[in-house]
């Protein structure tokens, strides 16, 4: 049939054709306005080959939202800080549980279900709300993370492994903003350990002049031996050990035979996935925190903090929430650092809450200051041009920084020639200048000094006021100094062989070994120690006080590139208050100022 009459005959039956009512366009749906989410993203090694694009099912587990707690509640934090060190107020010492934290200083129950809430609508699973309540620990895969924050990632080939990274950087709806910080990381920027190396010795003998340091050295030096003659060993204190790696039980054990020790072996707490061994030097600096704060605070119950680094996040942040939120010790030691810079915004909120969580639980966080010297944002020690930077880990108003020293008289009027049963030899006090081995073939010619300077987040506290406090409106680092040189350094079991080891990761786990001292002899918590610390050492320097500090006043702290900061009388960016005498700070303590 022909098409005409086809046409005609719809005409008919139909109506004369016109055109069809055009359709209303549907509405566009509203789509909400997104802001960019602060999250350090690693760098791409140079020479790099890229494959193409990352794969969407690979595992992202345990990535942490930082949670940002409501204007008054930052205000009230701050002041119930201050209020805790003074012994007028009616807060003073009264600390707090993590779940009493969390309901005064953490985010609001309504800010948490808006964004667990849209975590979900997401695709994610919601692995953990710290008590807290200033993080969500969350999980899901490359591609859910892609579509939700609208970012890209890229897999490539470097020193022979395939690997995968963000490069876009990420966003949120608006709409959530005002709860959240950012994203601590979508791809691990890991902690570095804060140490020199490990190098075995064949075992603890004075030869050729060089002498390291047993337990029973470092009693002598820095006068801990008086307090253990009290029973002042630690005993009933915890100290949190931070890690991410699972160690035997032997290493420690020979450790404390060998140097006279009673056994005590650590408890190992794992946090998550069991990691096992990270490796050898992972295995070194576990097994040097573990010892070290056991060697000065012999009785203290000691618990190394495991978690599995992932593919988003490092274990060391993990290890470092759970032993706060779970409140595990009175005092907790961190020999990992990373700079300010590399961590990000996200990475500095972090930490500053969880510290700030800590010294509200009556927590003393100890915190290695780093082994850059003033380069703190050097690229793994090495000669890179100007870095500045401090380890953003330690710089927070509510932790303790310990730098590190080196001995200037290696003679005989200093040492035995022969060392006692416990391999000490250390006949008294030595004299210190700042940590700087920079270039020397002892620790492989990179850089390798005592971390100090300013920091560029955080202001300066109110505690932190002695003769010599630079007037720079900055949190300044270190606190204090321990040794730390490799040429006299710290004797470890690790590997099944006695070890060698120098840096600032030594300094920490000793002092948080002091720290466990003064709270077993005050019977008390004692949290952030800075503001009593620095009243100690005004006192000194004015001619009122006791003789705590050793007064630094020799070296500094520049590294081939950056510039660094001279070691002066009273506080200095080297060294900070100076080194200690134990057993003079334990008796200062409880003086008056204190509370009695």
């Amino acid at each position: 049939m022909p098409k005409s009459f086809v046409i005609l005959g719809l005409t008919l039956l139909l109506g004369p054709l016109r055109a069809a009512p055009a359709l209303a366009p549907e509405p566009a749906r509203a789509e909400p306005e997104w802001v960019p989410l602060p999250c350090a993203l690693p760098e791409i090694p140079e020479g790099a080959r890229i494959l193409g694009a990352g794969d969407d099912a690979a595992p992202m587990e345990r990535m942490v939202l930082v949670l940002r707690a409501a204007p008054a509640a930052r205000e009230g934090l701050a002041r119930f800080l201050d209020d805790l060190q003074d012994s007028a107020s009616p807060s003073w010492h009264r600390w707090l549980s993590p779940a009493q934290f969390g309901e005064r200083f953490g985010a609001a129950p309504d800010q948490l279900a808006q964004v667990t809430g849209w975590l979900r609508d997401q695709g994610f699973t919601i692995d953990e709300v710290p008590q807290g309540r200033l993080a969500v620990v969350f999980s899901g895969d490359a591609g859910k993370v892609q579509r939700a924050f609208r970012t890209a990632a890229v897999r490539f080939e470097a020193e022979g492994a395939v690997r995968q990274a963000v490069t876009v950087p990420p966003s949120l709806p608006a709409a959530l903003a005002p709860s959240v910080e950012g994203l601590l990381s979508l791809t691990p920027v890991l902690r570095r350990p804060m140490n020199t190396g490990f190098r075995p010795v064949p075992r603890k003998l004075s030869l050729f002049g060089l002498h390291f340091l047993a337990p029973g050295d470092f009693a002598t030096i820095y006068n801990t031996r008086p307090l253990r003659d009290r029973n002042l060993d630690g005993s009933g204190v915890g100290i949190a050990v931070i890690g991410r790696t699972h160690i035997s039980e032997w290493n420690p054990k020979v450790f404390r035979w060998l140097y006279g020790l009673p056994s005590h072996p650590p408890a190992i707490v794992v946090n998550g996935p069991d990691p096992g061994s990270a490796g050898s030097d992972e295995d070194g600096e576990a097994n040097l925190d573990v010892e070290w704060s056991g060697a000065v605070a012999p009785g203290a119950d000691i618990q190394l903090v495991v978690s599995k680094s992932t593919g988003t996040t490092d274990g060391v942040d993990l290890s470092c929430q759970y032993a706060v939120d779970h409140d595990l010790a009175p005092v907790l030691t961190v020999s990992f650092g990373a700079c300010e810079q590399d961590l990000g915004s996200a990475g500095v909120a972090f930490y500053r809450n969880l510290w700030a969580q800590a010294a509200a639980q009556g927590i003393t966080v100890v915190v290695a200051s780093g082994d850059s010297g003033a380069a703190g944002c050097a690229r793994a020690g090495v000669f890179s041009g100007p870095a500045p930077g401090v380890n953003a880990l330690a710089s927070t108003p509510s932790n303790v920084a310990v730098g590190g020293t080196q001995f200037t008289d290696g003679s005989s009027a200093y040492w035995r020639w022969w060392p006692h049963l416990d391999l000490s030899s250390a006949r008294s006090y030595i004299p210190e200048a700042a940590w700087n081995e920079s270039g020397n073939l002892m620790v492989g010619l990179g850089i390798a000094a005592t971390g100090g300077g300013p920091s560029t987040v955080h202001p300066k506290p109110a505690w932190q006021a002695a003769p010599g406090v630079p007037g720079d409106g900055k949190r300044d680092l270190p606190d204090l100094s321990l040794a730390a040189s490799q040429a006299n350094g710290y004797l470890v079991q690790t590997g099944g062989l006695p070890n060698v080891v120098g840096g600032t990761s030594c300094g920490a786990p000793a002092f948080a070994g002091i720290m466990a001292l003064l709270v077993q002899q005050t019977g008390q918590r004692q949290g952030n120690p800075n503001p009593r610390l620095y009243q100690l050492a005004t006192a000194q320097l004015g001619g009122a006080g006791p003789q705590v500090f050793h007064d630094v006043l020799q070296g500094n702290n520049t590294v081939p590139g950056t510039d660094g900061f001279p070691c002066t009388t009273g506080y200095d960016l080297a060294t900070g208050l100076g080194s200690l005498d134990a057993a003079a700070l334990v008796d200062a303590w409880s003086g008056a100022g204190n509370g009695g």
